[in-house]
């Protein structure tokens, strides 16, 4: 007899949580930025690796394989039929086909057949500050099939735009594209990014049931000057993370969230100074593995202000 697999036969308090996302051997985007994170909170992590790459796209070169929607279902035929298919959560980031983007629905109804209390945490990466990076054609799926789906949503300004067709000119509008993306499915939404003004800040919404307004919060972000890589896929696990262990404190969980992520960011810039590197002159690396105390154990400097 084979022996049992411990995170199914003595689950962890936190979860099991399949990951499907980008990999790249070097540096922190995708599955590199979410993965050790989660675990770090306790949750055994199964990562599928969407994209396998030698480093991100922001290089001047970068070489690898493409996972398709084949080779994904292949992995998850592989785990069912070995009884190992249980998750608590599924999470999401970077998909760049329709046909990839198809395959992971399935997989969403698979795993709920499994396990119907499933949670899908799906952060809708399409682009940022105006400009789409995916193939156009991935809105309408995103709008008509994924949402319908997904447990919680981690948009940024540019996306729930896309997702809602509201144009997001300021705070109330930002609240009103939470409501309208609660219509359509998740109970949990999280604009991670807002740019209004010049302030910087973000809105979370939680609809705890059908009949009552969603309690809707903001944080105001201190803006880094840098731009950093793999921040919206740690974010996003740094949400499922907090967001399970409070799971009625969603202004809570994004405290804590946005609290590692800003020390990380700081921790990271800071480095790169001490280096004697401009850290406006590209886009930088995150000292995720240096960060560890903070993500574990996040001093809480950021607070969220609720909505009445």
């Amino acid at each position: 007899m084979a022996p049992p697999i411990l995170s199914l036969a003595l689950p962890s308090e936190t979860g099991r949580v399949l990951s499907i996302q980008s990999h790249t051997v070097q540096g922190y985007v995708g599955n590199k930025s979410a993965v050790f994170p989660l675990q770090l909170l306790g949750y055994d992590v199964d990562p599928i690796n969407s994209v396998q790459f030698s480093n991100h796209t922001g290089y001047p070169t970068f070489r690898g394989q493409v996972l398709n929607g084949q080779q994904l279902w292949e992995l998850i035929e592989g785990l069912e039929a070995n009884d190992l298919l249980y998750y608590t959560h599924l999470l999401t980031g970077y998909i760049g086909s329709v046909s990839f983007l198809n395959t992971v629905l399935e997989v969403v109804d698979k795993l709920r057949t499994i396990n119907p209390n499933l949670t899908y945490v799906c952060d809708p990466v399409m682009g940022d500050e105006g400009k789409l990076y995916v193939p156009e054609e991935l809105i309408s799926v995103y709008r008509e099939k994924v949402l319908p789906v997904a447990s919680m949503l981690t948009p940024n300004q540019f996306e729930a735009e896309l997702l809602t067709g509201l144009r997001i000119c300021s705070e109330e509008d930002g609240r009103e594209a939470c409501k309208i993306l609660h219509a359509t499915g998740p109970s949990k939404v999280v604009i991670t990014s807002i740019n209004i003004e010049g302030s910087l800040f973000l809105i979370g919404s939680h609809k705890k049931d059908k009949d009552n307004s969603p309690e809707q919060f903001k944080i105001v972000i201190p803006k880094i000057p840098a731009y950093f890589t793999g921040t919206g896929d740690l974010m996003t696990a740094l949400f499922l993370g907090w967001s399970n262990k409070y799971p009625d404190n969603l202004d809570r969980a994004a405290e804590l969230a946005v609290s590692s992520l800003q020390a990380l960011l700081q921790r990271t810039l800071n480095d790169y100074l001490r280096a004697g590197y401009d850290p406006q002159s590209s886009s930088l690396e995150i000292r995720l593995i240096q960060s560890q105390d903070d993500i574990r154990n996040p001093q809480l400097k950021f607070k969220a202000e609720k909505y009445n």
